[in-house]
């Protein structure tokens, strides 16, 4: 056997990068940083505007042209609301009724949707659809209907009416994330835990909600938020001593004759703090409870 018949193959030589397709790569990368700035500049640019506001003098607001920076910025706008209590009791009111609302409509969806995803019986099928058809109707429409139920009941201008209204229009989309969250678990594991003696309460509580966390995050996360944006049922159904920061800020700051514009702009940008510090403090959960139901495993 000769030498060339024992040596090993040789491997191919690696392609060389040419300067075209590095050119087209770089050119990709620019566009999309390109794409980034102008999508983000185009978000935040209300935001800056909220703030820019807010420090500019009432006298300077109107000004022709408008300034992008204010010439002399001020912090009067921010001290006007702390020294404003009736703020702090619409803060408060907000923050019980965004609570209470999140924890009743995680409570509530997380049951139907295990239902509807884990158990088969009569009539399910319709349920199912007869709650995905709630979400048609315009909510406005069904306020008069509310308001004469919850005056009926004596429960105008209590937080009751403000979660159960509030509830009531979160649940349909909560339901329907829970359950294509809960169709990813096995149903292997629920049989095992069956098998092993574990009652179906049990069951649902110490196996499939720890598994369904990120779910739950992600429903209670909305439902926190539409409690905590909603204007017309808050102006409606709750008096002044009940009313939550968006019809609260309106009063306080919109009048028939003027409008305290950076006194406006400095509680809108408060207000949105928190609502963006969950988001970017539960984004890793959002996310996985918004995408986990999307394929079945």
């Amino acid at each position: 056997m000769s030498a060339t018949d024992t040596a090993p193959p040789v491997a191919p030589a690696p392609p060389v990068l040419t300067a075209r397709p590095r050119r087209r790569r770089r050119r990709s990368n620019v566009a999309a940083w390109i794409a980034v700035v102008v999508f983000g500049g185009f978000a935040l640019l209300p935001v800056y505007w909220l703030l820019a506001t807010s420090l500019t003098p009432r006298t300077e607001v109107f000004a022709y042209p408008p300034a992008i920076f204010p010439s002399s910025p001020t912090l009067d706008a921010y001290t006007a609301l702390l020294e404003n209590e009736q703020l702090f009791v619409y803060l408060r009111n907000s923050v019980v009724v965004s609570v209470v609302t999140a924890v009743l409509s995680v409570v509530v969806s997380a049951c139907m949707a295990y239902s509807f995803s884990k158990y088969r019986y009569r009539g399910r099928r319709s349920l199912m659809y007869l709650v995905l058809a709630s979400q048609m109707f315009p909510q406005a429409l069904l306020l008069v209907t509310l308001y004469a139920v919850f005056s009926a009941y004596g429960l105008l201008n209590t937080y009751a009416a403000l979660v159960l209204s509030f509830t009531t229009f979160t649940l349909p989309l909560c339901v329907w994330m829970l359950k294509g969250f809960f169709d990813t678990i096995p149903d292997e594991l629920i049989e095992a835990a069956r098998v092993d003696g574990s009652s179906p309460l049990r069951t649902f509580v110490s196996i499939v909600l720890p598994l369904a966390a990120p779910g739950l995050v992600a429903a209670g996360l909305f439902a926190f938020v539409r409690g905590w944006n909603d204007f017309i049922f808050a102006l409606t159904l709750a008096g002044p001593e009940k009313q939550t920061l968006p019809p609260g800020l309106v009063n306080t700051f919109i009048g028939e004759a003027s409008t305290a514009w950076p006194e406006l702009m400095a509680a809108s940008l408060v207000v949105s703090l928190p609502v963006a510090v969950a988001f970017i403090a539960l984004q890793r959960f959002l996310v996985g409870g918004l995408t986990a139901g999307a394929v079945k495993g």
